[in-house]
């Protein structure tokens, strides 16, 4: 295998991108959003490849649409269906589709590293991490940063409360890093048995009501029950009562607080179903720009960087 150093086109983790680099993704976005070349096809006879080696909803959604509106040709695989399942090396398949053709593979799984290992060598296609294991997850904190600067105009000095499954959630690793970039105060939260103390050491850990108290936008995470090997909670009820958001709990906020949650979420446990679609909700509108940073990362990827 021959090594070349990490390809500029390839979105690893959120680590590798500056602050610049992120604004500049910001500003492609925003031109998708409001309609600069949508319609176009600009990269019509391009492709593609979606690797969804772990069930996915929104995020593969996400990037299907980003695709498409891009005007790229899209080609499907899942673990079961490729030759990962006859043994073939991840790197085997990832060099199989470049010589094919493919420009970007998109990649979801459940190890961690594989992808900043396969970046070091010359693949012919650019990758993208649609969220590795619990490692990272670059376009999700993208994507909660451009929803965050949007309603608040800015991230420096937004204090954002990060809550629930620490330990599991490559969500949260990826907004802390991209949230410090940026000049934000993140803080974590969440049961004792959850928490990550690595993290820890780059934002701080805070009881749940603290946390909540005194947050500008509070980000609820999903209890990820197929990452646990043992049961850290005695029920659904319980973990609500004492780590779930809640309207009496919306109500104890700072007025101008917004709720944000990745997805999916659990109505009932760490949020409540009627705080989903609340007024202060900004839920779906991270799905909604999701698209919009997808199309931002996916036109990095085919660009060798903007």
């Amino acid at each position: 295998m021959i090594q070349t150093g990490t390809q500029p086109g390839h979105l690893i983790d959120i680590d590798q991108l500056s602050k610049r680099e992120m604004e500049e993704l910001f500003q492609q976005a925003d031109a998708w959003k409001n309609g600069h070349g949508m319609g176009t096809n600009v990269y019509a006879g391009r492709f593609v490849a979606n690797l969804f080696f772990e069930p996915s909803t929104r995020t593969r959604l996400s990037f299907e649409v980003a695709e498409r509106k891009l005007g790229l040709e899209i080609l499907q695989l899942d673990e079961m269906t490729s030759s990962v399942a006859k043994g073939e090396s991840f790197y085997d398949t990832l060099r199989t589709l470049a010589s094919l053709g493919v420009h970007v593979a998109v990649v979801r799984h459940s190890g961690g590293g594989l992808l900043e290992k396969m970046a070091r060598h010359s693949l012919g296609l650019a990758l993208i991490n649609a969220g590795e294991g619990s490692g990272g997850h670059p376009t999700q904190a993208l994507l909660d940063c451009y929803t965050l600067r949007h309603h608040f105009g800015q991230l420096s000095g937004l204090r954002v409360a990060i809550v629930g499954d620490i330990l599991h959630s490559r969500v949260a690793r990826s907004n802390v890093l991209a949230l410090n970039a940026f000049g934000a105060r993140p803080v974590l939260s969440g049961p004792a048995s959850m928490r990550d103390p690595e993290l820890e050491s780059i934002a701080p850990y805070l009881p749940f009501e603290e946390a909540i108290g005194e947050a500008d936008a509070v980000m609820m995470l999903r209890v990820q029950l197929e990452r646990h090997q043992e049961t850290l909670f005695s029920s659904a009820a319980a973990y609500r009562k004492h780590y779930g958001l809640t309207l009496e709990r919306l109500e104890r906020m700072r007025s101008h607080a917004v709720i944000l949650h990745p997805g999916p979420f659990n109505r009932g446990v760490e949020i409540d179903g009627e705080l989903v679609e609340h007024p202060r909700s900004k839920i779906f509108e991270q799905k909604a720009n999701g698209v919009w940073i997808r199309m931002a990362a996916l036109q990095r990827a085919l660009e060798g960087g903007l």
